[in-house]
């Protein structure tokens, strides 16, 4: 049975990669709908049969980017609209009720390391390098 429902992961979830994370792994299932940033947290728009559903929610929470933290999600079924595809919608601010948690600093990672020494990489001897994977841009 095909379902829809409203996902909100709230925890550090925003500027860890988490979006572009949830549309590479949404493309492992038969899913439609979206995915943006918004005051709570990360919010989805899905589309899909039940199990797959469930299965996308599971893969979530063990497949995590680095630096991401889930504390709570939020689920609620919704009528079918019949989406077609998976978008990263822009990013929804209401200043009265912003609260997001950000991830704390990170040591450099490796990759960003080999990149920091590496005089044919465009970002050899930046000062600020970093990654999704070791510390917010």
């Amino acid at each position: 049975m095909k379902i829809r429902k409203n996902v909100i992961i709230k925890g550090i979830v925003q500027g860890v990669g988490f979006r572009p994370f949830i549309h590479k792994l949404v493309k492992n299932y038969n899913l439609s709908g979206w995915v943006l940033n918004s005051n709570q947290g990360v919010e989805m728009d899905i589309e899909g049969k039940t199990e797959e559903l469930n299965n996308f929610i599971n893969d979530i929470k063990k497949k995590l980017p680095p630096l991401a933290r889930i504390e709570k999600i939020d689920l609620s079924q919704l009528p079918l609209v019949g989406y077609k595809g998976f978008s990263i919608k822009k990013s929804i601010v209401k200043e009265e009720d912003s609260f997001v948690l950000v991830s704390p600093d990170i040591s450099i990672c490796e990759d960003c390391l080999q990149e920091l020494f590496d005089p044919r990489n465009r970002r050899f001897r930046y000062p600020f390098i970093n990654c999704t994977n070791c510390g917010p841009r």
